[in-house]
């Protein structure tokens, strides 16, 4: 059997974000987009974990997290 491998993925705490985008323009791989206006969602399948996001957003509602593979 293979080890499990983890990889580093940006989650949004759905319920405190506000939406404000600035996740979005700062996303190399345009992995998050605002969804209904209401919140940012993180798409797992592009996002590299690089943390930009994390460090962009104002209300710090974003963090990045080791998830298996």
């Amino acid at each position: 059997m293979g080890a499990v491998k983890k990889r580093r993925k940006a989650l949004v705490d759905e319920a405190h974000c506000v939406a404000c985008g600035c996740c979005v323009k700062v996303c190399p791989l345009q992995a998050i987009g605002i969804v209904k206006g209401l919140t940012a969602r993180v798409n797992a399948e592009k996002c590299v974990g690089c943390g930009k996001c994390a460090r962009e957003c104002p209300a710090s509602v974003i963090v990045i997290q080791e998830v298996e593979t």
